[in-house]
């Protein structure tokens, strides 16, 4: 058992306040590859941004602060954050709007 890494971790977020238009979803994508998480973001027709981070437990809390100021001209208001079982993502990819 040397030199076993941790199991991942996986969490949904759900994004509130002006995080559409204003590059979100990209600079989440960016932000993910550089922490070398899997998963995916989208927008919502509501208006947030859901995503899903998942891998090395630090480097998922910290892309969940990241998501706490987001990219430059963003405004987040609220951050919603359920933990998942792992299903095993590997790479990150931006996904189409969800539409209600």
């Amino acid at each position: 058992m040397e030199n076993q890494s941790p199991p991942p971790v996986r969490v949904r977020v759900f994004v509130s306040g002006l995080v559409q238009g204003v590059g979100y979803r990209y600079s989440t994508m960016n932000q993910a590859k550089y922490l070398r998480l899997g998963g995916w973001v989208r927008n919502l027709a509501d208006g947030r941004v859901e995503a899903v981070f998942e891998g090395n437990k630090q480097a998922v809390e910290t892309m969940i602060d990241w998501c706490r100021r987001g990219p430059t001209g963003a405004a987040v208001s609220e951050l919603v954050v359920a933990d998942e079982e792992p299903e095993g993502d590997r790479t990150f990819e931006l996904r189409r709007s969800k539409n209600k």
